[in-house]
C-alpha cells in the first residue's frame, strides 16, 4: 500500500486551490472545475468542490468542519516560510520546536483546517526523515 493523497472538501475551491498554491508554491493541476490537485515529490493534495461530495453519499463529507486532521508539509526552513507567509495567514503559532524534534509553525486555511510547516531540527529528527 501507498499512501498518495489527502482530499479537502471545500466550500470555495477557488480560495483554496489558490491558497495552497501560494503556500506550496505549485501550480494546481485542474482535473475538472470541481477538483483540483497540488502535486509535491511526496505526496498529493487534491480540492474538491461540495458539488463532489454528492458522487459519494449526500452528506458524508462537509467543508471546513475539519477540527481533527493537520496537513503537514516539510520545508528546508521553517523560519524562512514563516517570514514569508506569517502576514498572509491565520497564524496559530510562530516556529517552535516540538518535543519530537521537529521545528514547527502552524497556520489555519481560509476554510479552518490546520496546516503545519515543519523541519526536522534535532539529530533524532533528522535521522528519521533522512531514509524517507
Amino acid at each position: 500500500m501507498k499512501f498518495t493523497s489527502i482530499r479537502l472538501i471545500a466550500a470555495d475551491i477557488k480560495a483554496m486551490v489558490g491558497f495552497y498554491e501560494m503556500v506550496t508554491l505549485h501550480s494546481a493541476e485542474w482535473l475538472a472545475p470541481v477538483f483540483a490537485e497540488i502535486v509535491t515529490p511526496s505526496a498529493t493534495l487534491a480540492i474538491g468542490s461540495m458539488e463532489t461530495v454528492s458522487l459519494f453519499k449526500e452528506g458524508s463529507a462537509e467543508a471546513g468542519a475539519n477540527r481533527t486532521a493537520i496537513i503537514e508539509f516539510m520545508v528546508d526552513d521553517v523560519d524562512a516560510e514563516y517570514a514569508r507567509l506569517k502576514d498572509q495567514v491565520d497564524l496559530v503559532h510562530a516556529p517552535k520546536l516540538m518535543p519530537w524534534g521537529n521545528r514547527s509553525m502552524q497556520f489555519r486555511d481560509p476554510e479552518g483546517t490546520l496546516v503545519a510547516l515543519f523541519m526536522p531540527f534535532t539529530d533524532p529528527a533528522k535521522n528519521r526523515f533522512a531514509s524517507r
